[in-house]
C-alpha cells in the first residue's frame, strides 16, 4: 500500500464538516505520490523542483503512472506544477482503483448518492493504524485536504525531512489557491445573477 491509497481510504472513512472537496483531495493525493516516489528514491527535490531519478520498483500501478509522468528535462518541474498536473481527477482514479480491487463497495442502487463503504481489509486496517497513530505525513496531507475535524497536526512540524515538509507546504498552498479560485467564481456568478435580475 502507498500513502496515497491510505489517504484515500482515510478520506472515505472519516467524516468531515464540510466534506473534503474532490479537487482538494486530488492535490493531496498527488502530494502523497510525490512523497512515496521520494521514499522509493525515484525523485529528489532540488529546492522546490522535482528531480527524477531511476524508475522505481513499485507494484502499485498509479504510483508507477506518477513516476512515468515525471518531467525528465532540466530545469525540471516545480512541486506545485506537478501537484496541479498530476492531481487532475486523481481522486476519481484512486476511487476506481480501490473499487476494482474490492477495497470499497458501492451502496445499493436506491442509495446511489451515498458515499462508498470501505471494506474490511488489511489495507483498511493499515490506513486506520497510520491515522490513529497520528502519522505526521498522513495527517498533514489529510488536514490540507480538509479531512477530519482537527486542524493540521502539530506533529508535522516534527518532521526532520525538509523535502517532505516542502511537499506538504506545496499541497497546502495549492489547496488554498484552489479555494481562492472557488470563491472568485462564486463572487462572479453572484454578480452575473444580479445583472440578470436587474439589481
Amino acid at each position: 500500500m502507498t500513502t496515497a491509497r491510505d489517504l484515500m481510504i482515510v478520506a472515505l472513512g472519516t467524516p468531515s464538516t464540510p466534506p473534503a472537496g474532490r479537487g482538494d483531495l486530488s492535490l493531496a493525493l498527488a502530494g502523497a505520490e510525490l512523497i512515496d516516489l521520494r521514499g522509493a528514491e525515484a525523485v529528489t527535490l532540488d529546492g522546490d523542483r522535482v528531480v527524477p531519478g531511476p524508475a522505481p520498483l513499485v507494484d502499485d500501478p498509479l504510483l508507477s503512472e506518477a513516476a512515468a509522468a515525471l518531467v525528465r528535462q532540466a530545469p525540471y518541474e516545480l512541486v506545485e506544477d506537478f501537484l496541479w498536473r498530476r492531481g487532475r481527477d486523481l481522486a476519481s482514479a484512486y476511487l476506481a482503483a480501490l473499487e476494482a480491487e474490492a477495497l470499497i463497495t458501492r451502496p445499493r442502487r436506491r442509495f446511489r448518492d451515498a458515499p462508498p463503504d470501505v471494506a474490511d481489509s488489511a489495507a483498511r486496517r493499515r490506513a486506520a493504524d497510520r491515522w490513529t497513530s497520528g502519522d505526521p505525513v498522513l495527517t498533514g496531507l489529510a488536514a490540507a485536504a480538509g479531512i477530519g475535524e482537527q486542524p493540521a497536526d502539530e506533529r508535522v512540524e516534527e518532521l526532520a525531512d525538509d523535502q517532505v515538509v516542502t511537499v506538504l507546504a506545496a499541497v497546502n498552498d495549492a489547496v488554498m489557491e484552489l479555494e481562492a479560485v472557488r470563491q472568485r467564481r462564486a463572487i462572479e456568478d453572484a454578480a452575473f445573477d444580479n445583472v440578470w435580475r436587474g439589481l
